[in-house]
């Protein structure tokens, strides 16, 4: 051999055939194995899986939250209403906008008319991207014109957050 000459890299009885593919799962390749961590009890997960319980939403506002604006609200909400009418509702939408499902309680503040009601009052809100949270403020007058104001308060306590819609409701 020449000192210009390069040697081979395959030895001589060395048969072709190699796939390109051979250990591309590196460690994880396991001949028969299947997809997926092989955890005892999940091998069949899902084929006879029975369901325990779950997720469960609160239907009632706990005792001794408190219902306090933020300093800069969120939205304003205004709608009319006929005051000798049975009421009228408004949508509210609201985006998600945490990064997990949250629960979220909603109220109107102590000092708004006591003609205004939200529903649902209680519920679990879409993490961010996800669906959005309907509330319908409703108002019924009983007779009472004006303008009716209220603050309605939406508290996330995991994510110790909240959010204050400023309501005003003209009623003739």
């Amino acid at each position: 051999m020449r000192a210009t000459d390069v040697g081979d890299y395959f030895p001589d009885d060395y048969e072709a055939g190699v796939d390109y593919t051979e250990g591309m799962m590196g460690s994880q390749a396991g001949g028969n194995r299947k997809d997926g961590p092989e955890l005892p009890g999940m091998e069949n997960l899902g084929a006879d899986a029975i369901m325990m319980g779950g997720i469960e939403t609160a239907s009632d506002i706990p005792a001794g939250m408190e219902f306090i604006p933020s300093s800069v609200p969120d939205g304003n909400i205004s709608f009319q209403v006929a005051a000798s009418g049975s009421g009228s509702s408004e949508l509210l939408v609201i985006k998600p906008m945490c990064m997990t499902f949250e629960d979220y309680y909603a109220a109107f503040t102590a000092d708004s008319n006591p003609s205004l009601s939200v529903s649902p009052a209680t519920g679990r809100m879409d993490r961010r991207g996800g669906e959005v949270t309907e509330l319908y403020i409703k108002c019924d007058p009983r007779g009472q014109s004006g303008m009716l104001k209220g603050t309605l308060v939406v508290n996330l306590p995991e994510d110790n957050s909240k959010l204050t819609y400023i309501v005003e409701v003209n009623s003739f």
